[in-house]
């Protein structure tokens, strides 16, 4: 059983679920980071959480992500300080 700390949103009618991973996510093959999403999409889903899993990851003095490119201008504006200060839910895969 793991436990993620995320931002459950809403920006521009669009319902988000913004997991914070830590760095490592960002080494992992593109596979795996697929493999990851669609756990914690399963797992949001069961929890009664509405929207699109984005995880977000620290990359030294920014971050990256993996969400649907239109999405892209959004996440680009926003800071990890942001996301952080975002956190209203926990997300439990078991």
């Amino acid at each position: 059983m793991t436990t993620f700390d995320i931002a459950h949103i809403k920006e521009q009618g669009v319902n988000l679920i913004i997991v914070p991973l830590a760095s490592s996510f960002g080494s992992k093959s593109s596979m795996a980071q697929r493999q990851i999403v669609a756990g914690l999409q399963v797992a949001a889903r069961t929890a009664g959480l509405a929207g699109t899993v984005v995880p977000i990851w620290p990359t030294g003095h920014s971050h990256q992500f993996i969400a649907p490119r239109n999405w892209h201008p959004f996440f680009k504006s926003i800071s990890w300080q942001q996301v952080m200060a975002s956190i209203n839910k926990r997300l439990t895969i078991h």
